[in-house]
């Protein structure tokens, strides 16, 4: 009993200070979550309102009559690039195989399409399927910023202007709420297919007039790469977001299954030495017996 109680209560002790780190890293998740969903309930409505925008800016293009940029124009084409948001570590659960999941599906339908990896997971993941990336991008931590969605959104531009392909699609997890992720595909180029999406709701009240100066196609020029960085940021910060809860749930759900197996060992180690208390009584019940006789 002596070997085995001292088996069992180094693996509840292995197995306490286990949870204590699932703890604390159950707390900084949940910590940073709360900074990131207040990003996320802020970047919504100013990613929707510039859509709109857009979506004006195009119809009064449309109107005018006059060449429209090249940006805006609907390419036939099915040349696809695929951005693909996920993490840099691990620890999150299913979030970051979901994710891969959904990319890989895309490649087996268009297996043509040029790739933009953002974090280390996909990274190592299509690496080692040998799958070439236009552009990566990993340790951007856990604060996404205007910045590194500029510079994702640089390479896409200047890819797409110079004819590399024809249709851009952002992959990430939108965030629902701290147990509820779902993966989706954001088109974000061609901006003309876009316009069911960019329209403005509720056209039965009366539509204000906009003037734009120096010309709507100079403003264009100007929103569209705008639009791109927004939505990348957007998508940025819900898969930041998705991430986080990902791991808050995941560390809870650790902590939990290491109580629930520290409590099923705490009975083996009382079983096993219940049971040599008892043959040890047995054994001096027999010794009396055999000494009176």
């Amino acid at each position: 009993m002596a070997q085995s109680g001292r088996e069992i209560k180094r693996r509840i002790a292995s197995i306490e200070s286990t949870q204590q780190i699932t703890k604390a890293m159950e707390m900084i998740a949940a910590a940073k979550l709360r900074r990131t969903q207040e990003a996320v309930l802020a970047t919504r409505p100013y990613f929707e309102r510039l859509g709109t925008s857009l979506s004006h800016a195009l119809a009064a293009a449309e109107r005018s009559g006059e060449d429209i940029p090249e940006i805006v124009k609907t390419r036939t084409g099915q040349r696809h690039c695929l951005v693909v948001l996920t993490a840099d570590r691990g620890l999150a659960g299913g979030y970051n195989s979901a994710v891969i999941r959904h990319a890989e599906e895309f490649l087996k339908e268009y297996p043509d399409t040029q790739m933009v990896i953002v974090g280390r997971k996909a990274r190592d993941h299509f690496r080692r399927r040998n799958q070439t990336f236009l552009a990566e991008y990993v340790n951007l931590g856990d604060d996404p910023n205007p910045r590194q969605a500029q510079d994702i959104g640089q390479v896409i531009y200047d890819f797409y202007v110079h004819d590399l392909f024809d249709r851009v699609t952002i992959l990430y997890t939108k965030f629902i709420n701290t147990v509820t992720h779902r993966v989706e595909f954001r088109q974000v180029l061609p901006i003309a297919e876009r316009d069911p999406e960019l329209a403005p709701q509720g056209r039965t009240s009366p539509q204000a007039l906009y003037l734009y100066e120096p010309s709507v196609n100079e403003v264009l020029e100007v929103v569209v790469p705008l639009f791109i960085d927004a939505a990348i940021f957007q998508s940025l910060v819900e898969a930041k977001a998705s991430e986080l809860g990902a791991r808050m749930t995941a560390m809870r759900n650790a902590s939990d299954n290491a109580g629930e197996l520290i409590k099923e060992l705490n009975l083996s180690f009382n079983r096993a030495r219940q049971a040599v208390i008892t043959k040890e009584i047995a054994e001096i019940v027999g010794g009396a017996d055999a000494l009176e006789s």
